[in-house]
């Protein structure tokens, strides 16, 4: 009769309710594997997990026959398919997608993050890092570190890990050479002292054959180091700390009935206990903790990744977005700041480009106001750029349309953190770390006027507007343009045409015509146009402007009502039978790149307020229908 037979139900219930009991009190440990493509990251994580005893009989049996009709290993197992599950992962080799495995041992529960090698998902990298407090970062014993394995170090040091492993993998491949093993733990070391490491742990394996991973190794009796499950297992890893200030972004106002109103969220730093002041922010009013609620249940306390309501001792204007921090130790306000970029779209990103930015649990409007640098992966050299690629980390200039409060990342990620957003894709363009705000954000305040835009367009007798053409070169822009505001001007309203010409004569003389250019050159036209429009004139621009990204943040700077975008709709073949300047036939011969329409895109408005098919229309009726339409408003 086996043990488990022998146990009455009432001892069997004891000992799962102390497994459980044992399992709840471990400490939970999050680490990635990273590095160069097919330096063994998947076949590693399987091999610890098959080792640990932490795989089904099932899930063996399983993999027995996937290793057969993969066919990677020959007769044995291929330890990577259970860690890669996507079927292009199998059939390549490769890790495309991060996989999470959660397994526990005696001594600590684990959430590992098995990353993709290939640059080209990077930003897959990325999102892995986010959130570990180890990085095993592998390196090929025949190949050595690599560029990838330096990209990988350089953003795992970038988002503030700072305990490492240098897993020398593929050992059995160099007949375990500790020679050859020193030689790639000082490279690497050497490269290692420009990044933020606290503690590098070189650990020589063999994925594949076991050796170091749960187990010492007879092969490497020249090494005395821990095995990579002992290191992880026992590494020090705080994963919060409490005597931090108290920090709470709010996510929802819970409001189930009019006699309870609290402020749901998380506890991302500190702790906050009932009676203790606290402010919100950005508004700056105070109030003090009235109760802290957990479902039904009532807390005196709560602490960091802790999820609980607030409930405060008066009311309070508090929204989502709202930071809800320590009376006696509130973090910063700002709307500029010094960033760190992953940029992780295939389309370029531009200064003067706006995106939509989440921090914490608010959304706002942001711009890249300036690209400092980009770094050289291999070198850590900053490099010039003025724009950002796929891939590419540098350093940036952000500014939003409105003060936001905030934390360093490396004081708090949770309010350092933040994710760039395309507005019409809704694809994540960009991850980013706030480095701290820029002091001109507290040197710098709007002005008020006395004369204001109110006094101004009751002297000139019409509001200010700006008339926004846009269109393909030869569409028609300039020249009706021109017409308007004689039409205007006729009436008796003032006006002043901002032609794309003229403009680049004198202060955007210093821009060419690359699409980074072309944004900026929209980003300065949009800022005269606004501060003529508070002067009370209508203004009217003349320029391609291709991009909606930019004619919508153009948009975005003026109240609703003033604001006119007026799209000269003509076919490109029309526009090239026009070519007033010759300027498409220069384009086709390839003299001028990055012409709009040939080789660089143009984006039709999608719901302009006015549209003219110029190659139908005579100018007379253009002009009458502009005339019609600002007389309407």
């Amino acid at each position: 009769m086996s043990e488990a037979e022998q146990l009455t139900q009432e001892e069997l219930e004891g000992r799962v309710q102390t497994y459980i009991d044992a399992q709840a009190n471990l400490d939970l440990l999050r680490f990635i594997t990273c590095g160069s493509v097919d330096d063994g990251k998947s076949t590693l994580i399987g091999r610890m997990l098959y080792e640990a005893q932490l795989v089904f009989e099932d899930q063996v049996a399983s993999l027995q026959q996937d290793s057969k009709r993969v066919g990677t290993q020959g007769g044995d197992i291929d330890f990577a398919l259970l860690v890669d599950g996507l079927s292009a992962e199998r059939e390549q080799g490769i890790t495309i997608d991060v996989a999470y495995r959660f397994f526990a041992t005696d001594h600590r529960k684990f959430i590992v993050a098995d990353t993709p090698g290939h640059e080209q998902y990077t930003r897959n990298m990325v999102t892995g890092a986010s959130t570990a407090d180890v990085a095993v970062i592998l390196v090929d014993a025949e190949h050595g570190v690599l560029t990838q394995t330096r990209r990988h170090s350089f953003i795992t040091s970038l988002l503030g890990i700072r305990n490492v492993v240098l897993a020398v993998n593929k050992m059995d491949l160099v007949d375990y050479s500790e020679t050859r093993y020193n030689e790639i733990v000082t490279d690497y070391q050497e490269f290692a002292k420009a990044l933020k490491f606290k503690n590098i742990t070189a650990i020589p394996l063999s994925a594949l054959k076991g050796d170091n991973v749960i187990e010492r190794s007879a092969h490497t009796h020249w090494y005395s180091g821990p095995t990579l499950l002992g290191f992880l297992e026992t590494v020090d890893v705080s994963s919060f700390d409490t005597s931090l200030p108290f920090r709470f972004p709010v996510q929802w106002v819970n409001r189930p009935n009019s006699d309870f109103r609290g402020f749901s969220g998380t506890v991302v730093a500190g702790a906050v206990e009932v009676g203790d002041d606290v402010r919100i922010l950005p508004s700056g009013e105070n109030a003090k903790v009235q109760d802290i609620v957990l479902y039904h249940d009532q807390l005196p306390r709560a602490q960091a990744e802790q999820a609980v309501t607030l409930v405060l001792d008066r009311e309070v204007d508090v929204s989502r977005g709202d930071v809800i921090v320590s009376a006696e130790s509130p973090c910063e306000v700002s709307d500029q700041f010094d960033a760190s970029l992953v940029w992780m779209d295939q389309e370029q990103g531009y200064i003067g480009r706006s995106y939509w930015l989440m921090l914490g649990t608010t959304r706002i409007n942001a711009t890249i106001s300036d690209i400092k640098y980009r770094y050289n992966i291999n070198t850590l050299e900053q490099l010039s750029s003025r724009e950002f690629d796929l891939n590419d980390i540098g350093r940036v200039t952000l500014s939003f349309d409105q003060p936001v409060p905030f934390e360093s990342y490396d004081d708090c990620k949770a309010l350092g953190s933040f994710v760039l957003i395309d507005r019409y894709t809704h694809a994540t363009v960009g991850a980013g770390m706030i480095n701290y705000a820029l002091r001109r954000a507290q040197n710098i305040h709007r002005h008020a006027h006395n004369v204001d835009k109110a006094a101004r367009a009751k002297l000139n007798g019409h509001k200010g507007k700006v008339l926004w053409f846009t269109g393909l070169s030869g569409s028609g822009k300039s020249t009706v343009a021109n017409a308007v505001e004689q039409a205007l001007f006729a009436k008796g309203i003032r006006t002043f045409t901002l032609d794309g010409d003229n403009v680049r004569h004198g202060l955007n003389q210093d821009l060419g015509f690359t699409d980074a250019d072309r944004v900026e050159n929209i980003r300065r036209i949009a800022e005269v146009a606004k501060l003529m429009v508070e002067a009370g004139m209508v203004v009217l621009t003349a320029f391609i402007s291709p991009f909606r990204s930019e004619r919508d943040m153009a948009r975005a700077l003026f109240e609703e009502d003033e604001f006119v975008e007026i799209y000269l709709d003509v076919p490109l073949e029309t526009a090239e039978e026009r070519d007033p300047k010759g300027l498409y036939k220069k384009a086709r011969r390839g003299e001028i790149p990055n012409f709009t329409g040939i080789d660089s895109p143009y984006e039709a408005p999608r719901q302009a307020e006015l549209s003219l098919s110029t190659g139908d229309l005579t100018l007379e009726e253009c002009v009458a229908q502009v005339v019609e339409l600002m007389e309407q408003q």
